[in-house]
């Protein structure tokens, strides 16, 4: 359907699943606290996790929501909480597929507004082909993956190969943050979300920069990185002025500055205020910024793209690259 808003950065959790540890074996699941029709709990053990409702759900509240928003078309991806790199990769195998199948239930009502993105094994790349190749056969439009696997970076052999598949299969590689470093100075005010996160984006964008992924894999690839892309834009100038005086340390195996790659990959334009959405249309480019909102989430942006609809500083055709034609271009190339 012909859009106005596309959302790329949203997320699911279905009502039920069954119980992880007789499916998939081991311990430590999560599972969801189901408090009320429209009230739910995700644990982890014993803890408390994130309170989630109906709109995780339920198409018919997640599709009022986007009406009474104006939002055409919303990508949603697993909540990352479900992921289970730490875990043996059989298990992760099984957990996908649980929560995958569930996805395609959850967005089918949705029709073509909402467009499902599947989760894979990434610590075992043949698995996680493997996993995308089966979802995308049964209805998944791309993938989302966390922005590393335990100690390993984007630019790990292991998960190299896994996006050389994704170029090759057309599909589209939506990068979040997870699994932020906690400890005292980060474990209160919500600092892991409003400092671990950008930071961990940061760290993996260079990644692929300078651990040289993007000069391997195809320039078909087509990946966007959550949350502006995290600190990344703020302190490109830094990362090319490390690059030119201190190449001996810190340009790994690039070919060419990181500037030299902001064409090569998306961000989306959580990043609320008007002055940070300049500064990123100005770093990374007017055709590299799709409308992302991480709805439903407290931390997220509602109306989704209402930044972009405040910046008056683009144009008319400016605006609609960021509301919706770029964001069909990473879906659909």
């Amino acid at each position: 359907m012909p859009a106005g808003v596309v959302d790329v950065h949203t997320h699911v959790v279905p009502k039920g699943w069954p119980d992880l540890g007789a499916a998939c074996g081991g311990s430590g699941w999560p599972w969801l606290r189901v408090d009320s029709e429209r009230a739910a709990m995700i644990m982890v053990g014993e803890s408390e996790f994130r309170p989630v409702g109906a709109e995780c759900w339920d198409a018919a509240s997640r599709l009022a929501d986007m009406d009474a928003d104006g939002v055409d078309v919303q990508v949603v991806s697993p909540t990352p909480v479900f992921f289970s790199y730490d875990r043996p990769a059989d298990q992760a195998v099984k957990v996908a597929r649980i929560f995958n199948d569930l996805t395609l239930e959850v967005t089918a009502a949705g029709g073509d507004r909402l467009v499902p993105f599947c989760q894979v094994p990434l610590q075992d790349p043949d698995a996680a082909c493997a996993e995308l190749d089966r979802c995308l056969a049964a209805g998944h439009v791309g993938v989302e993956i966390g922005n590393h696997v335990g100690d390993r970076d984007l630019d790990d052999a292991g998960v190299v190969t896994f996006l050389q598949h994704c170029a090759e299969a057309g599909a589209p590689v939506f990068v979040h943050p997870w699994d932020m470093p906690g400890g005292p100075r980060l474990d209160r005010w919500m600092a892991r979300w409003l400092t671990g996160m950008p930071a961990e984006t940061h760290l993996s964008v260079l990644a692929m920069i300078l651990g040289g992924v993007f000069d391997r894999v195809p320039e078909t690839l087509r990946i966007c990185f959550a949350h502006g892309g995290g600190s990344f834009p703020f302190w490109l100038g830094r990362a090319d002025n490390a690059w030119h005086r201190r190449g001996d340390l810190v340009r790994g195996a690039s070919a060419a500055p990181p500037s030299s790659y902001v064409d090569r990959f998306s961000v989306d334009s959580v990043v609320f205020a008007p002055p940070a959405l300049r500064l990123l249309v100005d770093t990374m480019g007017e055709d590299r910024v799709l409308v992302g909102s991480d709805y439903p989430y407290p931390l997220g942006e509602r109306p989704a793209g209402a930044v972009v609809h405040a910046a008056d500083f683009l144009t008319p055709d400016q605006r609609h690259k960021l509301l919706a034609t770029n964001a069909l271009r990473f879906l659909h190339g």
